[in-house]
Order: C-alpha cells, then sequence, then structure tokens
C-alpha cells in the first residue's frame, strides 16, 4: 500500500514484505542504491538494490530528476545528479581540501598513485585520488569502498584503532580478495601491531594481484581521522621501505595542517 505524504509504504526486501517506511527512508533507499560500482541504474535495479515496490521508485526518481539531484542519460539509467554534487560540498569537514595539496606533492615525487581513505564502520571510504599516467592500475577510485584489512590505508587505519575495536573486526569472518590476503585473526594482529611500530602500514597483493601499497594514518590526539596511501607495482615491492619516508612526512603534513584548521579561533580584538 502507497500513500502520499506522511503515511507509510509496504516495501520488497530479500524477498519480503517491510512494514512502513517513511518519505525520508525511501528517498534514502532509492539515492543508497548508488555507489561506486552500480553508478548508473535502470529503475529495475534501483528497485532491487533499495528494496521499494517498482512503481514507488518510478514516482521517486521522477521527483529527484525534476530537483537534479538524479539524471537519466539517453539510455534510460539512471546516475546521481549536480544538486548532490553540490550538497556534497558543503560538508564541515576541510580534511579533503587540506589534503589534496599534499597528496599532489607526494605524487609529483613518487609518480605513484596516491590516495586519502576514511574508515566509515567495517570498510575503508575513498575520499580523494591523484595518480600518473605511468602509474599501476588500481581497484580503489574516489567514493569506493573496500574492506579495511586488506588494503594498505585500511589497515593503517585499523592498526591504530582502539584495542576493542580491532578485536570486534578480527572476529568477525574476513574477507579474502586473493590467496595473499592475510585472514588469520593472530596473523593479522601482529601485522598490524608491525604497523602501529613503524608508523605505516604495508599490504602485498593483498587486495589486487600484481599491486603492493603503503600507507599512513592522519592522527589528530592519537585517533585516527584518515590514512593516505601509495600503491605500487608489486615487481617494486622492495621500493615501499624507500618510499615511507616521503608518505610518513606527507601524512605528519596533512596532520598538523588539519590540526590548526580545527583549532578554535582565538578571542579576537575588540578595537
Amino acid at each position: 500500500m502507497e500513500e502520499s505524504g506522511g503515511f507509510l509504504e509496504d516495501g520488497m526486501s530479500g524477498g519480503a514484505r517491510e512494514p512502513g517506511r517513511s518519505v525520508a527512508s525511501r528517498v534514502l533507499a532509492v539515492l543508497g542504491a548508488f555507489d561506486a560500482a552500480h553508478p548508473r541504474l535502470t529503475l529495475t535495479e534501483i528497485a532491487e538494490r533499495s528494496g521499494l515496490a517498482l512503481s514507488t521508485v518510478h514516482r521517486l526518481t521522477g521527483e529527484l530528476e525534476e530537483g537534479q539531484a538524479l539524471r537519466r542519460a539517453a539510455d534510460g539509467r539512471y546516475h546521481v545528479g549536480p544538486r548532490l554534487w553540490e550538497l556534497g560540498q558543503l560538508t564541515p569537514d576541510p580534511l579533503q581540501e587540506i589534503a589534496h595539496p599534499w597528496l599532489q606533492d607526494l605524487l609529483a615525487g613518487t609518480g605513484e598513485n596516491v590516495h586519502l581513505a576514511v574508515r566509515d564502520g567495517m570498510e575503508v571510504l575513498y575520499v580523494d585520488k591523484v595518480h600518473g599516467k605511468r602509474a599501476v592500475p588500481i581497484l580503489s577510485r574516489t567514493g569506493s569502498r573496500l574492506p579495511l584489512h586488506p588494503t594498505g590505508v585500511g589497515k593503517a587505519l585499523l592498526a591504530f584503532e582502539p584495542a576493542w575495536f580491532v578485536a570486534s573486526y578480527l572476529s568477525r569472518p574476513l574477507e579474502r580478495p586473493t590467496p595473499h590476503t592475510i585472514t588469520e585473526p593472530g596473523r593479522l594482529a601482529r601485522d598490524l601491531a608491525l604497523a602501529r611500530a613503524r608508523g605505516y602500514a604495508t599490504t602485498h597483493e593483498e587486495m589486487t594481484l600484481g599491486s603492493c601499497s603503503a600507507a599512513a594514518p592522519i592522527l589528530v590526539d592519537g585517533r585516527p581521522v584518515a590514512a593516505v596511501g601509495i600503491v605500487v607495482s608489486s615487481r617494486r615491492v622492495r621500493e615501499l621501505r624507500r618510499l615511507a619516508d616521503p608518505l610518513l612526512d606527507v601524512a605528519t603534513g596533512i596532520s598538523r595542517a588539519y590540526q590548526a584548521a580545527l583549532a578554535p579561533a582565538g578571542p579576537r580584538d575588540p578595537r
């Protein structure tokens, strides 16, 4: 049943009827159907991924398209529209803006892929990336999510999280994207301890065959608010140690600049 205004609607999710969902939850479900792996979707795909009835999706996508939150391409598929991009730029967190020049400097000094990521729940969310023409291809892209443990930036974040969070993460079934992914809790715990000791984490073909990475956390008051990582071909794994120093310098520089931006302004001169 579907009603207008603030009434609730049943929807389909996993083959079962859902009890009433608010208008806001239905809109968020439609928008949440899109992600880095699914940037363009048909109405049927949106319905399947959102758990909403096709008729509801048809109505909501039409309204979202009118508001420029979604756009429909010539092939009939929908993608995120400019209004959502504009709203995204209003986030009060200056991290990405502060970090970007540092990422560019690291790219200029190494010629390799550099990216910035934050932890979102049990995943790492990539928020910025700079890359050179000759850099090794990588799986991550801005806006994409990957597991924490097989990625350099994810390991760097996980290594500096509180012990209770690390223990909770290690108690979960861990994905194995490649045969080289470390999924044994004891071994992964030792790898995280090594990352804490030296200040940066490394991976070797744990997320993608043919590539390895090093990443360092951006710490604020001892907490990992983000991580910066660099990815190279696995043939050059021995170079990660050489790249660690510029990587740590960039992570420290971003941390200081970010903390300065977050510091409350001093008292104004009344004159």
